[in-house]
């Protein structure tokens, strides 16, 4: 469980109705912004975050004391510029760096919500910060911006407020999950559940399974990399040992990498956030509401769309990105699309692949121009 840590809020005016049929009563929401709101109102960027990301894109993680998560392309001179864009990155809700979540009081006994907080969605992630943005002042975005998780909230954008969204650009995403990341989510659901610490989900606040918390996170980072990556990166390598221990010690250097991986993942995460998160992303479809068409999810609105992908991601691989194009174009909508070559895996959005910066840098002044 992370400690408590100040952050910037805002709490709606109004309940926020959910997917599922409840009404959350007026969340909380945590922001951070980067740059000046122009006279126009016109250069606001909302960049949304991946499952374990948070507000802090580009500014010293409170808790960890790292750079922000996405310093690679937030920043003076970087395609999501703070002398150019208003840039606002919140915490998801169901999250746990400040915004209404698991973790938070429940408003009738003050206690954490645990496992009565109501199952959520992509799409109510998405309403969340339209609300966010309606008390910012703010009625239009520029652009939508994210990778991952990130990126199906910037498609649910598109789909949900289509005119209030000029552009949108998706990295390494999806319009719906598969059966195989289901899968992968559910293990590390089960770790959680089965650590006795878990206590059907009603641990004390400061405590929790940090076990099983660090092996679901161990076992979606392997999902992150890539065989390549992995080998180049540690291969069969021994880590501090000229033998092997012929024991059930971190003899390799990737098992060490990932024991730390898990091990410093619970100081910043709530094991129930993760729950909630992970089943938001299961639920996603952005076509289910068109008996599986995904055209007609992109008929409204006229953002134009950037759209990649990498070609180490097996997580969300190059074809699910074909099928958003393919889709975009159906729904005679603007779209570029490019996919980089990367070692990195899924995880090569938050590195530095060759390209991306100046891909989403031309997207993004292609748009400010009209062009």
């Amino acid at each position: 469980m992370p400690p408590p840590v100040t952050h910037r809020q805002l709490r709606l005016d109004a309940d926020l109705p959910l997917d599922c049929g409840q009404l959350l009563p007026r969340p909380v929401i945590a922001y951070e912004t980067l740059g000046t709101l122009n006279h126009a109102r016109s250069n606001a960027v909302l960049v949304c975050h991946a499952l374990t990301g948070d507000q802090y894109v580009a500014s010293t993680h409170p808790i960890t004391g790292k750079p922000g998560w996405w310093t690679r392309m937030v920043g003076t001179g970087k395609p999501l510029d703070p002398e150019r864009h208003f840039i606002i990155c919140s915490n998801v809700v169901g999250g746990c760096m400040g915004s209404e979540g698991p973790a938070s009081p429940h408003p009738d006994d003050g206690r954490p919500w645990g496992l009565r907080f109501p199952v959520i969605t992509i799409a109510d992630m998405v309403r969340a910060q339209a609300a966010l943005l309606d008390g910012l002042g703010i009625e239009t975005l520029l652009a939508v911006v994210g990778g991952s998780m990130g990126g199906m909230q910037a498609l649910q954008w598109a789909a949900s407020f289509p005119d209030r969204v000029r552009s949108v650009v998706a990295i390494a995403a999806a319009a719906r999950h598969s059966a195989q990341n289901i899968a992968f989510h559910e293990v590390g659901r089960q770790a959680i559940m089965a650590d006795p610490k878990w206590m059907g989900g009603a641990y004390p606040v400061g405590s929790g399974p940090a076990n099983g918390l660090a092996v679901a996170r161990m076992a979606a980072h392997i999902t992150y990399l890539s065989e390549a990556g992995l080998t180049a990166k540690f291969g069969r390598r021994l880590q501090d040992r000229s033998g092997k221990s012929f024991g059930f010690d971190a003899d390799f250097q990737v098992e060490s990498y990932l024991r730390h991986q898990g091990m410093s993942f619970v100081d910043r995460f709530d094991a129930n956030s993760y729950l909630y998160i992970t089943r938001a992303m299961d639920y996603f479809d952005l076509a289910d509401p068109f008996e599986g068409l995904l055209a007609p999810v992109f008929a409204k609105g006229k953002a134009r769309f950037c759209i990649v992908s990498f070609d180490s991601d097996w997580l969300y691989p190059t074809v699910e990105s074909r099928r958003i194009v393919q889709a975009l174009v159906a729904a005679g909508r603007h779209v570029s699309f490019v996919e980089l070559s990367s070692p990195f895996g899924h995880d090569a959005f938050l590195l530095d692949p060759p390209g991306l910066n100046g891909v989403v840098d031309g997207f993004l002044k292609a748009v400010e121009q009209g062009g």
